[in-house]
C-alpha cells in the first residue's frame, strides 16, 4: 500500500491517485469503445461505463 502523497504541503489519500489513474485508463478505453461501437451491446453505456471504472480502479488498488 501506498503512503501519502505530498502536493505542495498537502497529504493526499492515495485513493485519489488511484481514482485519477483509473480515470485516466477508462479515457482511453472510452476511444476502444467508440471504435468497437461498444453502445450497441450493451443497454446503459453511461451504466457499464460507470461500472468498468469500478472494477479498474479496484483492480489498480488490489495490484498497486
Amino acid at each position: 500500500m501506498r503512503h501519502e502523497l505530498q502536493i505542495g504541503g498537502i497529504l493526499v489519500s492515495p485513493f485519489v491517485a488511484y481514482a485519477l489513474g483509473a480515470f485516466a485508463i477508462l479515457i482511453a478505453l472510452r476511444f476502444v469503445f467508440a471504435r468497437i461501437r461498444f453502445s450497441r451491446y450493451v443497454a446503459n453505456p453511461p451504466l457499464a461505463e460507470a461500472g468498468i471504472y469500478v472494477c479498474v480502479l479496484a483492480l489498480l488498488i488490489v495490484l498497486l
